[in-house]
């Protein structure tokens, strides 16, 4: 085995590794996501809602979509045609 077939295999392993690390944060961000899409609608439904917190976590909300957007690109390879 030559020095260049191991520095690749690293190589291959470090990016396996983080794509690793890129899914669980992907499955991170989807279940927050879940999460607050369910205490929206709860909120909503009160009679008396905090339109202050709604706000807050729609904003919330789409924070994690566009970072979910972004790790899924990340995640995506690129394609040069």
């Amino acid at each position: 085995m030559t020095v260049e077939s191991i520095e690749s295999a690293q190589d291959n392993a470090r990016v396996e590794d983080g794509q690793t690390d890129l899914v669980r944060e992907l499955h991170g961000l989807k279940e927050e996501h879940r999460d607050l899409d369910s205490a929206i609608e709860a909120l909503e439904r009160n009679v008396v809602a905090d339109q202050l917190q709604i706000q807050r976590l729609k904003k919330r909300k789409l924070t994690l979509r566009d970072r979910i957007a972004y790790v899924e690109d990340q995640l995506t390879p690129d394609i040069i045609a």
